[in-house]
């Protein structure tokens, strides 16, 4: 009796949840410390802003490449790769500090193979999600529920322990210590029965077998395209409106709080308010689980982006620390329904066929859209003080409020 219920146990959820909880963590501090390290060594918000725009090509291609390589590879040995190299390039950092000095060059070299390793390696993992569910008989609707929820755990958990590890010792020992995350999750990936990465004949199209890995990442991004953006106005426009929330948030945590925080001697301070913002997006997202019912979907999206204007303007002013988490925390809440709603329409409003090209050329063009916002903020920074970025992002997320708010395919939800 006990060996069926030892049988029985879901050890290959368990130990794959795991894996992509240690490389979500690392990649959550990572997201904290390296612009606070770039910032430390090169004194230059514009050098930030310019890494994120030169690395911004490749991710997208590597990002369309390995959704095609996805396809005729083993998915759990592009996983395990994946966070191995990704775990080496954060590794690289503290080495050729001591060795050679970090400088420009070394970050753009460092964060081109960081990209390599971990844009495939979230597919990867995201492919290898139903074979590893079906093997232990789980659910795959309730397992998503729970991987969301400790997802969102996770993030909360990231730049708070970012902070710490900057609090209390040095940036070398945070970057061991996001490499340590990495490595981790690919040994505990490397205790998976390597057949539930094996790809299919059925998996494979009839018409795709013939092309190239370039001709499918190709197909893929003209396929993605035309479902979001030209088929249906209300998916277009809560395509438009994603992008914005990526790259206004995004140019915040890229640049804005990392330069204030840096300035003001505090960088610890980041992966606090970061953690806020992550901790209320959680608490918003439940609430709106729990009380759909009680208001339309046009009440939940209009509030929703109300909300988030406020809390948007409040820390646009970069005000005191107390006042900045608490913007941050209100932003989270804010943004949680608008979140769901987005999220809703995407997986409603595209075609079940279509999907994984369309949801593969959404990431690979958030991969270009953020960091082409935090270059262009960078350069306000460099050029104006980053209290006038800060007000500038503010404004630039009033306008697109209002273009949500009044187009006419949100106006009948």
């Amino acid at each position: 009796m006990q060996e069926t219920k030892r049988a029985r146990l879901p050890w290959t959820t368990v130990r794959f949840v795991a894996s992509g909880t240690l490389s979500l963590l690392g990649n959550s501090v990572a997201g904290v410390v390296i612009p606070l390290v770039l910032l430390a060594r090169t004194g230059d918000a514009l050098a930030a802003g310019s890494l994120a725009l030169i690395c911004a090509i490749p991710q997208m291609l590597i990002g369309l490449l390995g959704g095609a390589l996805l396809d005729r590879v083993n998915r759990r040995s592009i996983s395990i790769i994946s966070d191995i190299v990704s775990a080496a390039s954060v590794a690289l950092l503290p080495v050729v500090d001591i060795v050679f000095g970090l400088d420009f060059g070394w970050f753009v070299v460092l964060g081109l193979m960081g990209a390599i390793g971990d844009i495939p390696g979230m597919t990867a993992r995201d492919t290898l999600l139903p074979e590893v569910v079906a093997k232990d008989g789980i659910d795959l609707q309730r397992f998503l529920g729970v991987s969301q929820s400790l997802e969102s755990i996770v993030t909360i958990m990231g730049p708070a322990l970012a902070a710490l590890l900057i609090g209390l010792g040095t940036d070398s020992a945070a970057l061991w210590v996001t490499a340590a995350l990495s490595f981790a999750a690919a040994v505990v990936t490397l205790t998976l029965p390597r057949s539930l990465g094996s790809v299919k004949s059925g998996e494979e199209r009839a018409d795709a077998k013939p092309k190239s890995v370039l001709a499918l990442a190709k197909h893929s991004l003209g396929e993605g395209v035309n479902v979001l953006f030209k088929r249906d106005a209300l998916l277009r426009t809560s395509m438009l409106l994603t992008f914005g929330i990526v790259m206004v948030l995004g140019s915040f945590q890229g640049i804005v709080l990392p330069v204030f925080f840096t300035n003001a001697g505090d960088p610890s301070h980041l992966g606090y308010v970061l953690s806020a913002m992550s901790a209320g997006l959680l608490v918003g997202s439940l609430g709106y689980a729990a009380l759909t019912p009680k208001l339309s979907r046009r009440a939940w999206f209009s509030v929703s982006l109300l909300g988030m204007a406020i809390a948007v303007v409040a820390l646009g002013c970069l005000p005191p620390y107390v006042a900045m988490l608490a913007a941050a925390l209100g932003l989270g809440i804010a943004a949680g329904p608008a979140s769901a709603l987005l999220g809703f329409f995407a997986y409603d409003r595209i075609p079940g066929e279509s999907r994984g090209s369309a949801l593969g050329t959404q990431n690979a063009l958030m991969l270009v859209a953020a960091p082409v916002a935090v270059f262009a903020t960078s350069v306000v920074v460099e050029i104006w003080g980053v209290s006038v970025a800060g007000l500038a992002l503010a404004g630039c997320w009033l306008l697109i409020t209002a273009w949500a708010l009044t187009t006419k395919a949100m106006r009948n939800l």
